[in-house]
């Protein structure tokens, strides 16, 4: 009762905690003295603290309070009376704080479980030093911090499962784990340990797996880890690893997921390799490895499913004998040396969704695309930087064009391809990402490609492309409908894709969705005016005109794009003003005018003051702090928000107010001549000269907004 008074539920059904015998509760067990031996409330919605209470339940052997939200610390006493205790379970909660030295697991206790809370400090030995019966000892994803205790390996002869990843702890990897003789599953990855791999866990035989990825590991893997035969997992990566691959690896003939990947590892894949049967996952990739992988014979590895060797100094053809690897779901082999063709044994390949080979030195891409039309589940392909000034593929060259089903993203960009865009990438009508930046491709940008139901990221830029701003892509439906944006695959990709924005390192995505709606046509010769329609792609993030000629005014409804992140119309012949409305693009974080003929001053008060000066230089007309030039006083008005003319012009009240004040003084003076009789003739003159000045000013101001109409 003590417990239930300290927690509420916010489940959806209550606890059915009514009756007068506890036995009969939701989530409790009794024994046949009618005395509380469990307590399993987990995904009970649970708030509160943990109530010292519990520690009066003497005959308690298993307590699951997992997936709730209960907070605060751990009592200090919380053990001493729970002495039968097994299993604890408080797993994905707000617990917090540092375990209390005077707190100690019971004798009893096989299996301990609190991760994924906020707890802090170290995890001292006087925690553990009573547990000789541990089996699971589980605290990831909190903040611990210090080294690892490695004393649980002597304490207790039955541990089975140790998880210290996704913590703070900022030690040497230590040794001592070695003498966990029945140890299964090692895992000490996201901390910021450092040092060598301690050699005595190859003494552990047991040992299924060994999980210390993003850490600061060094030096290589000793060649004593072919002795761990029951090894199914081996993740290292994101580490610093160097020196060669032990050359007997074949030897972990249980091996299912080999992940190295973003090391510094040299030398060529050792052949032994091919013959851990029962690899299901091998990344190698960012690391020195070298040497033709042509050689290698793949054929073995018949469970094989995704295979990353990219990014390191592989050469030769793609292997034959990876098109036997029926299995095989994602392939990338980018950033390397390879050469030659895609060959026709590909379409055996067909379960494979995930295929990238971007930026070695392939040929024949008509070929290279007619054989990826005819497998069937690809999704990605990417297949960037080859085929070195080829003509892109047009519609007479492509055998099928209702193929390419499922595919969600192609990208072809920096291979200088020549052409224009054809007709089959309209027949693709699950797109969404489309990459043809960095070619030769000339003609005009179709208006068909706005036709597209599912395409939200499109870049063409550095190309030859020339005409107009096509009307058809600002009703792109996966960028003006919400219901079409919501879409957007959200399925996990099989291997992360790497995007490098101007300026910045590479980003990885593993959810298309998270990836912002963009469309980049800068560097090309587009002209015309920017249709006020773009105002209807609300949910753009990123959108690049620069180095264009593009001219006209900056449309005012670019301010509806209130998701826009990245706006660049630098580089073009824009003239007017800026408009004061884009001050409400409060998501900005790259803005740039630079260039054009702009002219008045820079809003002020707003975030677009925010960016530095090289945003708007070269413009000569432009005035304001944020340029450093400061602006002539009639020109103040442009402070005030603009006047919408019926279409859509901008009349600023610069030129309303000064043909307010001329017509004001035209009255003033009209009616005093009129009402003094000797003046008479001369009110007559004077109405003239007046109605004159008013029209020439009237005239001025709208040759002005005819310019930039």
């Amino acid at each position: 009762m003590s417990f239930l008074h300290s927690i509420s539920s916010t489940a959806a059904t209550p606890l059915r905690w009514s009756f007068p015998n506890c036995c009969l509760w939701e989530g409790i067990e009794c024994d046949s003295n009618v005395r509380v031996t469990q307590i399993q409330l987990p995904f009970r919605g649970l708030k509160g603290s943990l109530s010292p209470s519990l520690g009066n339940l003497t005959h308690l052997s298993h307590l699951n309070l997992s997936h709730n939200w209960l907070s605060g610390p751990l009592p200090k006493e919380f053990f001493r009376s729970i002495t039968h205790l097994t299993t604890l379970d408080l797993s994905f909660n707000v617990l917090s704080g540092e375990i209390p030295l005077s707190l100690s697991f019971p004798s009893s206790i096989q299996v301990a479980d609190i991760s994924s809370n906020h707890f802090s400090g170290m995890v001292r030995t006087s925690f553990v030093q009573m547990a000789s019966n541990l089996m699971i000892f589980n605290v990831s994803n909190n903040s611990f911090t210090g080294p690892i205790p490695t004393s649980i390996c002597t304490i207790s002869n039955h541990t089975r499962v140790l998880d210290f990843s996704s913590n703070d702890f900022n030690d040497q990897l230590p040794r001592g784990f070695g003498r966990c003789y029945a140890l299964e599953v090692l895992r000490a990855g996201f901390n910021n340990l450092s040092g060598l791999l301690p050699s005595d866990i190859y003494n552990v035989t047991t040992l299924r797996e060994i999980s210390f990825p993003v850490n600061r590991l060094r030096g290589p893997i000793g060649g004593g880890v072919v002795q761990l035969s029951n090894l199914t997992i081996l993740h290292l990566h994101s580490n610093k690893m160097s020196g060669l691959l032990p050359r007997d690896l074949g030897k972990l003939s249980k091996l299912e997921q080999l992940d190295l990947h973003s090391n510094s590892l040299t030398g060529s894949l050792t052949p032994s390799l091919m013959n851990c049967r029962n690899l299901i996952t091998l990344s190698l990739r960012e690391n020195f490895l070298e040497g033709d992988i042509s050689t290698l014979d793949f054929s073995m590895l018949k469970q094989l499913r995704t295979l990353d060797l990219s990014n390191n100094h592989f050469r030769g053809n793609i292997p034959e004998g990876l098109y036997l690897c029926k299995s095989l779901i994602a392939v990338r082999l980018a950033n390397n040396q390879l050469e030659g063709q895609i060959s026709p044994g590909m379409l055996t390949l067909q379960s494979l969704s995930y295929i990238a080979l971007s930026n070695n030195r392939l040929a024949n891409m008509t070929g290279a695309i007619n054989i990826l039309r005819g497998c069937k589940n690809l999704r990605v392909v990417i297949l960037a930087k080859n085929f070195f000034g080829e003509m892109l593929p047009d519609d007479k060259h492509i055998l099928d064009i209702n193929s390419f089903k499922k595919l969600k993203v192609l990208a072809l960009g920096g291979c200088s391809l020549r052409g224009q865009l054809p007709r089959w990438i309209a027949e693709i009508t699950e797109l969404e990402i489309l990459d043809l930046s960095y070619n030769r491709i000339s003609g005009s940008i179709p208006g068909w490609l706005g036709t597209l139901p599912k395409l939200f990221y499109i870049d063409l830029s550095v190309n030859l492309l020339s005409g107009k701003f096509p009307q058809e892509l600002c009703t792109l439906p996966a960028l003006t409908s919400e219901h079409i944006a919501l879409q957007v695959n959200q399925n996990y990709l099989e291997l992360p894709i790497f995007v490098q924005p101007t300026g910045r390192t590479n980003l990885a995505y593993v959810h298309l969705s998270h990836m912002p709606p963009a469309i980049y046509l800068g560097s090309n010769s587009l002209n015309g005016d920017i249709p006020t329609t773009i105002g209807q792609l609300k949910f753009l993030h990123v959108l690049d005109l620069s180095n264009n000629s593009f001219s006209g005014i900056i449309p005012y409804q670019i301010s509806y794009l209130r998701n826009l992140e990245k706006l660049d119309l630098s580089w073009n012949n824009l003239s007017g003003e800026i408009p004061v409305s884009l001050r409400s693009l409060y998501f900005l974080s790259s803005f740039s005018v630079a260039h054009n003929a702009l002219e008045g001053m820079i809003p002020s008060g707003t975030q677009l003051q925010s960016f530095p000066d090289s945003s708007y230089e070269g413009n000569p007309g432009l005035c304001g702090f944020v340029y450093q030039r400061k602006c002539l006083p009639v020109t103040s008005f442009n402070n005030q928000r603009d006047v919408q003319g019926e279409n859509g012009l901008q009349i600023p009240r610069l030129y309303v107010a000064v043909g307010l004040g001329y017509a004001t003084g035209f009255v003033a003076v009209c009616t005093t001549l009129l009402f003094h009789s000797p003046w008479r003739h001369a009110y007559f003159s004077a109405l003239i000269h007046l109605k004159d000045n008013v029209y020439v000013i009237i005239a001025m101001n709208m040759a002005r907004l005819q310019r930039r109409r």
